[in-house]
C-alpha cells in the first residue's frame, strides 16, 4: 500500500513560484487602482459636502453685506420723503436759510447712521446741500443719479481719490403728484463696513460687472481682477473643473489657500457678485485617509482570499453534495406545488358551482315571489281586459250612432288600459329574467315604483294603505332586477305580517329614501306585530310564516342580504317602538352613484 502521507496536502495545492509572483503584481496594482478609485470618489463626496458648506457661508457673507448696506438705502428713501429735502428741491437752493437747515440735517443724519457723505441733487445735476464731503459725480454715480431722476433706486461703487471705496445708493425725491424732481445721495465707506465683520475662515469677496474685487475680507484680494486670464491681476495660477465644481490652484500669501473651491453667487440688487475661495487641505487630507483605509482593507482581504483558496476545494465538493439535495428537495416541491394547483383547481370549480347555485337560488326565490303572486297579477290584468271590451263595444255603439267624440274619449282610455298592461308585463318580465348585467347607476325611486306596481294586487287584497311619494333622483349602484327583488321581498313579508292583524287595526307600509353625501337610505316600515327573533332574522330557512298560509321557506331576507352585500350595501333589521306605531323597519344603505369618482378627485 501507498502511505499517503508521504505528500503532505499542502504542497499538493501550492500554485509554482512564478505564478505565485505574477498573482502578488497583479494584486499589487489592483490595490493601486482601487485606491485611486477610492481616492476620486472620497474626494468628490467631500467636495460636495464643502460646495454646501461654502455655500452656506457664501450666503452669510452675502447677506451681511447686503444688510449693512440696506440701512443706508433706508437712509436715502427716508431723506428723499423728508418735507426739508423737497423744499429744498423746489426753491433750488436760493434761500440760504432753507440750505443751511438742509445741511444741519444731512451732517446729523451721517453722524448718526455713520454714512460717509449725502448731498441733495436738483433735476439738473447741481448739488443744493450736502455734508462736506459730497460725491462728485464720477461715470458710476452719473448713471445711478439718472435711474433715480427716472423714478427708481439707482446703485453705484467708485475708488474716491483718496483711494476709499465707496458705495452710493440714489434715490428719487418725487414731487407730489408729479415725476421725479431731484435726488438724494447716500454714499457709504465700504472699508468701514469691512472691519466690522467677523473672521471666515475663507477667502470672500465681492466682484462688480468687470470683475474687480470692490469688497473683500481678505486685504490681497482687494482692487484686482477676479476673473483670471491674461489680463488678470489675480493671484490664479491654474484652473481645473471638477465634476459641477471650480477649483483654483494659488499663490497670494499665507491667508489664501493654495489649492481652492471657487463658488459664486449673484447679487443683482447691489449689482455685484459674491465669490468664495475654500480651502480644500482637509478635504484632500480625508480623501487620501478614506483612500488608504481602504486599501488596508483591500490588502488584508488579499490575505484572507490565500486562505480562502485553500478551503475552496472543500466548498465546492459540499456545494455538490447541496446541489443533489437541493435537486431531491426540488422535486419535492414541484410535485407538492402541482397537487396544490389540482387542490386550487377543485376550490375554483367549487367556487364555480356555489356561485351557480346562488344564482339558482336567487332565480328561484324570483320565481316563487311570482307564482305567489300570480292571482293577483291575473286579476291586475283582468280588470283591464274586461274594461277595454266594454269601451270597444260603447265606441263602436257611438259610431254607428255618429258620436265619434264620446268613441274617440273611449279609444283614449282603450290606449291608456292597454299601457298599464304593457307597463306591468314589462315590469314582470324584466324580474323573471336571470340578470346578468354588471352593476350600473339605478334610481331607486323607479325600483320601487316597479315593485309597488307588480306588488299592488297582493297590497289590496290585505286592506294595507301604502305611504310612498317618490322624490328627487336616488342614483345608486347595484343591478336593478336584483334590487327589485329585494325591495319586492321586504314589501311582501311586511304584506304577510299585518295580514293576520285584525280589520280594524291600521295597516300601513311606509316607505321612504334619504340622500347624503354619500350614501342613500331606503327604509319600509310596517304597523304589524313586529320581528320576534331579531338575531335570526337573516339566517337561511328561518321564517315566522304559517305554513299553508304564505308559503314562507326562510330564503326571502337571506337572498336579499347577499344581493345587498355583492352592491358593498348593508341591510338592517328592527323593531319600532310602540310610540312610533310598533312593527318592523328594515333600512338598506348603498353608496351613492359618483361619490366614488368624486372622493378620488
Amino acid at each position: 500500500m501507498t502511505d499517503v502521507r508521504a505528500t503532505p496536502r499542502s504542497t499538493a495545492i501550492k500554485p509554482p513560484a512564478p505564478r505565485r509572483v505574477g498573482l502578488a503584481l497583479a494584486f499589487v496594482v489592483a490595490a493601486a487602482l482601487f485606491g485611486a478609485a477610492v481616492y476620486g470618489f472620497a474626494y468628490r463626496t467631500e467636495l460636495d459636502q464643502a460646495a454646501a458648506r461654502g455655500r452656506s457661508d457664501l450666503a452669510l457673507a452675502s447677506d451681511r453685506l447686503t444688510t449693512g448696506l440696506q440701512r443706508y438705502r433706508e437712509v436715502a428713501v427716508f431723506l428723499a420723503d423728508h418735507p426739508t429735502t423737497l423744499t429744498t428741491i423746489l426753491e433750488g437752493g436760493n434761500a440760504r436759510s432753507l440750505v443751511e437747515a438742509a445741511d444741519a440735517l444731512l451732517i446729523d443724519i451721517a453722524d448718526k447712521t455713520g454714512a460717509h457723505s449725502i448731498s441733495i441733487v436738483s433735476q439738473k445735476g447741481f448739488i443744493l446741500a450736502d455734508t462736506g464731503d459730497a460725491v462728485r459725480m464720477p461715470a458710476g454715480v452719473q448713471v445711478a443719479f439718472e435711474r433715480a431722476l427716472h423714478g427708481a433706486l439707482g446703485v453705484a461703487h467708485f475708488v474716491d481719490e483718496a483711494q476709499r471705496r465707496r458705495f452710493v445708493i440714489a434715490a428719487p425725491v418725487f414731487y407730489p403728484g408729479g415725476a421725479s424732481r431731484g435726488a438724494v445721495l447716500v454714499s457709504v465707506d465700504v472699508g468701514l463696513l469691512e472691519w466690522s465683520w467677523p473672521t471666515d475662515p475663507s477667502a470672500i469677496y465681492f466682484t462688480d460687472e468687470a470683475g474687480v474685487a470692490f469688497v473683500a475680507n481678505r486685504g490681497e484680494l482687494v482692487l484686482r481682477q477676479g476673473r483670471g486670464g491674461d489680463d488678470s491681476d489675480f493671484p490664479i495660477t491654474k484652473t481645473r473643473t471638477i465634476g459641477a465644481y471650480e477649483v483654483f490652484e494659488l499663490d497670494a500669501g499665507p491667508y489664501i489657500p493654495d489649492h481652492a473651491l471657487h463658488l459664486t453667487q449673484e447679487l443683482p440688487v447691489i449689482r455685484l457678485t459674491g465669490e468664495l475661495l475654500m480651502d480644500l487641505a482637509p478635504v484632500r487630507a480625508l480623501a487620501r485617509l478614506q483612500a488608504g483605509f481602504a486599501v488596508a482593507l483591500f490588502l488584508t482581504f488579499g490575505a484572507f482570499a490565500w486562505v480562502a483558496m485553500e478551503r475552496r476545494r472543500t466548498l465546492a465538493e459540499a456545494n455538490s453534495r447541496l446541489e443533489a439535495r437541493v435537486a431531491k428537495r426540488t422535486q419535492a416541491l414541484e410535485a407538492a406545488n402541482r397537487d396544490l394547483k389540482r387542490e386550487v383547481a377543485e376550490r375554483e370549480e367549487a367556487e364555480a358551482r356555489l356561485k351557480r347555485a346562488q344564482a339558482d337560488l336567487v332565480q328561484a326565490g324570483k320565481l316563487s315571489a311570482l307564482g305567489e303572486m300570480s292571482a293577483g297579477i291575473s286579476h291586475e290584468l283582468n280588470q283591464p281586459l274586461m274594461a277595454i271590451r266594454s269601451f270597444a263595444e260603447n265606441a263602436q255603439a257611438f259610431l254607428e250612432r255618429g258620436r265619434t267624440d264620446k268613441a274617440g274619449e273611449n279609444l283614449g282610455r282603450i290606449s291608456e288600459l292597454a299601457r298599464r298592461m304593457g307597463r306591468i308585463i314589462k315590469n314582470l318580465r324584466a324580474f323573471a329574467r336571470q340578470e346578468s348585467e354588471a352593476i350600473t347607476d339605478v334610481d331607486l325611486n323607479g325600483v320601487v315604483d316597479a315593485a309597488l306596481e307588480m306588488m299592488q294586487a297582493k297590497i289590496s287584497k290585505s286592506s294595507v294603505q301604502t305611504d310612498w311619494v317618490a322624490g328627487p333622483p336616488a342614483i345608486v349602484r347595484g343591478g336593478e332586477v336584483r334590487l327589485q327583488q329585494v325591495v319586492m321581498n321586504l314589501v311582501s313579508n311586511a304584506v304577510d305580517a299585518m295580514e293576520t292583524m285584525d280589520e280594524d287595526a291600521p295597516k300601513w307600509l311606509t316607505i321612504r329614501i334619504e340622500t347624503t353625501a354619500d350614501i342613500v337610505r331606503l327604509t319600509v316600515s310596517d304597523t304589524g306585530p313586529g320581528i320576534t327573533e331579531p338575531e335570526k332574522m337573516f339566517d337561511p330557512f328561518y321564517t315566522t310564516k304559517e305554513v299553508g298560509a304564505a308559503q314562507g321557506m326562510g330564503l326571502g331576507l337571506s337572498i336579499s342580504y347577499g344581493l345587498i352585500q355583492s352592491f358593498d350595501g348593508q341591510i338592517k333589521g328592527a323593531n319600532r317602538p310602540e310610540e312610533q306605531g310598533g312593527g318592523a323597519t328594515f333600512t338598506i344603505e348603498l353608496a351613492r352613484a359618483g361619490h366614488n369618482q368624486e372622493a378620488a378627485q
